[in-house]
């Protein structure tokens, strides 16, 4: 397991005073990054062997959202890899251990010269090492599109969305698809499936689909094929 402690600072809250969901994300995607980077297995690592860890898919869950200045410390740990497949626990808890948030994750090895899946070095098990997989309820990691959806309007990806795998960051199509939810509408759980990257200047077109517990939203490209699909609960 790796971990840091942090304190939730006044760029991270929300109107309410609360830590936002992108924040949270990004507390959890920094933590996996921290760790590839405490075995030696970084981006330096990775960029030198031409490879690229790719986010597949997260399920997010939240038991309460700490607030402004509060003492957190987030987890990450490594649980199984096999074939070019690797599977990651994150938690946060607050000062008292009190489990705040969590996750699951499903993550792809990439080839960045053949674009494709690669199997993972024996060296990478070795290193990370693994933990017991968090007990949760996983779902699917493929996430049920209703055929009911709105069309909103298109947007193109901008540079600042884009990361060191030179796509845009898992993060950033969650916050683009928070903006089309219900005012009101209160979120326990996130969930995201990644089906291809978005690059700098891609056009990406939401459809959005409500219902009474969730609210689905798929970005698409110009060809009506999805990039992300985000489920909120």
């Amino acid at each position: 397991m790796y971990e840091f402690n942090s304190r939730v600072r006044y760029s991270e809250v929300d109107s309410e005073s609360r830590l936002t969901w992108l924040a949270l994300m990004d507390y959890f995607q920094d933590c996996s990054v921290f760790h590839s980077e405490s075995v030696n297995l970084g981006i330096d690592y990775l960029n030198e062997h031409h490879l690229a860890w790719v986010l597949s898919f997260w399920q997010i869950c939240l038991n309460h959202m700490p607030h402004l200045a509060e003492d957190i410390t987030v987890q990450t740990w490594a649980y199984g890899m096999k074939s070019f497949y690797g599977y990651r626990n994150f938690s946060m808890n607050d000062e008292a251990g009190k489990r705040l948030a969590y996750a699951n994750s499903i993550w792809v090895l990439i080839d960045t010269e053949s674009g494709r899946p690669v199997r993972i070095p024996k060296e990478m098990p070795d290193k990370f090492g693994f933990e017991p997989q968090l007990p949760m309820e996983c779902c699917s990691r493929k996430i049920e599109v209703p055929k009911q959806y709105e069309e909103m309007d298109s947007f193109v990806v901008p540079g600042y969305f884009i990361d060191t795998n030179h796509h845009m960051n898992n993060s950033r199509y969650v916050q683009t698809a928070l903006e089309y939810l219900p005012a009101g509408f209160s979120i326990t759980e996130i969930r995201v499936e990644y089906c291809r990257a978005a690059m700098q200047g891609d056009v990406l077109v939401p459809r959005v689909s409500r219902g009474a517990q969730s609210v689905v939203v798929s970005l698409c490209g110009e060809d009506g094929q999805p990039d992300a699909v985000i489920e909120f609960i």
